[in-house]
């Protein structure tokens, strides 16, 4: 080798993984997109002279996986090329059970593929060493971390640390074990044991420490809502100067990502802020790729509901998914008097609509609610309720 090395740092592929609000054909395109952002590293590694790639941890989403998921998830890695070091992690432990041992892994494991089933040091090549810490059990009662940095030299070599899980300082828990204390790192990096720590188990990228030898790449297709994953869908391009002694790091995020799960909120009082919503959802490119969570706000005549239930509609059928969050959404519903004036209605059926408008007013959340949904439904079967274009007012 020359006087660097090029590698890429990615984690928490969680290929297997489902999303349980994705349904129909959405599910096994969500999956498919796991597992080519993997295969897809080929032609970023192409690009970079890449000189082999690390997963640190979760590279499954357990160990009890189909063995379609199972063969795939091979061929993705097959595809990549160049070797490909595999992390076992929380959710695919070495375990009894581990996916790692299993007669289809070992079986179908390409040349390429070398899994990290041995805690401390991993020959690359001369002079470059891979420093494993792989997870035995869900459950670690000790910082896996600490153990396999113990004893290690400031030899001259080379040497990237792989690891999957929480560190001390942005997960502070004094019950939690088997966190990674910084300071056993930090001492490590700089007494030249260790010179690149390549972390699992954040799907979000973070950089932990001042550093820059200490990077969470986050998951290279997104996991969760961005309240939670701000960052997600990168991987990382690490380069490190073995010339210098020093061995000076480099650290180049690319974003391989192409799911979006998003979070939006709106303020809707009437039709032209249900409008506005409207026309927001539509602007959103790539929607088979987007999953929308909605928090909506405000208050609303029954008509404006049910036109506003309308639009919805016409948008969850263009998603991945879009939806409401329940727990924070406040959308108060008031009947307006003259609402149900114009629907050509009287006698009994007048009658009813009345005390529906009354119950639909009460204090009786789950009453009002139901009575509420009634009259939606006679305002859409009486034909009031026009189906609305998009970005119409």
């Amino acid at each position: 080798m020359g006087e660097a090395v090029r590698f890429v740092h990615t984690a928490d592929w969680q290929l297997g993984m489902t999303r349980h609000f994705l349904e129909g054909e959405a599910q096994p395109r969500y999956s498919a997109a796991r597992r080519e952002a993997a295969a897809g590293l080929r032609t970023l590694a192409d690009e970079h002279g890449a000189e082999f790639v690390v997963v640190a941890g979760d590279v499954f989403e357990h160990n009890h996986l189909e063995p379609e998921v199972i063969g795939k998830s091979l061929e993705a890695m097959r595809a990549i090329g160049i070797p490909v070091y595999l992390l076992p992690g929380n959710h695919d432990p070495l375990d009894a059970s581990s996916v790692y041992t299993s007669a289809l892994f070992t079986d179908q494991c390409p040349d390429n593929v070398i899994v990290l089933d041995r805690a401390g040091p991993h020959r690359v090549r001369d002079g470059l060493e891979i420093v494993a810490a792989p997870w035995r059990s869900k459950h670690p009662t000790t910082d896996l971390v600490a153990e396999v940095l113990a004893d290690l030299p400031a030899d001259g070599t080379t040497r990237i640390l792989v690891a999957h899980g929480g560190v001390d300082v942005l997960d502070p828990d004094p019950t939690r074990v088997s966190l990674i204390r910084l300071d056993g790192v930090q001492d490590a990096l700089e007494r030249g044991a260790i010179h690149y720590v390549a972390l699992g188990d954040k799907h979000s990228r973070t950089r932990v420490d001042d550093s820059g030898r200490v990077w969470y790449s986050g998951s290279p297709e997104v996991t969760n809502y961005d309240d939670i994953e701000p960052d997600p869908g990168h991987v990382l391009v690490v380069d490190i100067d073995e010339a210098d002694p020093v061995r000076p790091v480099t650290v180049d995020a690319r974003r391989v990502g192409r799911w979006r799960f998003v979070t939006l909120r709106f303020d809707i009082n009437d039709r032209r802020d249900i409008a506005d919503l409207d026309t927001n959802l539509d602007q959103l490119s790539d929607k088979e790729r987007t999953v929308v969570r909605l928090v909506l706000t405000g208050t609303l005549s029954v008509t404006d509901r049910a036109e506003l239930d309308l639009r919805l509609d016409r948008h969850a059928n263009l998603f991945a998914w879009l939806g409401l969050w329940e727990r924070h959404c406040d959308i108060a519903v008031v009947p307006a008097d003259a609402e149900f004036s114009d629907i050509g209605i009287g006698g009994f059926a007048a009658t009813a609509v009345a005390e529906l408008m009354d119950t639909a007013r009460g204090s009786d959340p789950v009453e009002a609610e139901d009575a509420q949904g009634a009259l939606a439904l006679l305002l859409r079967l009486s034909g009031s309720l026009a189906t609305p274009k998009s970005g119409a007012a």
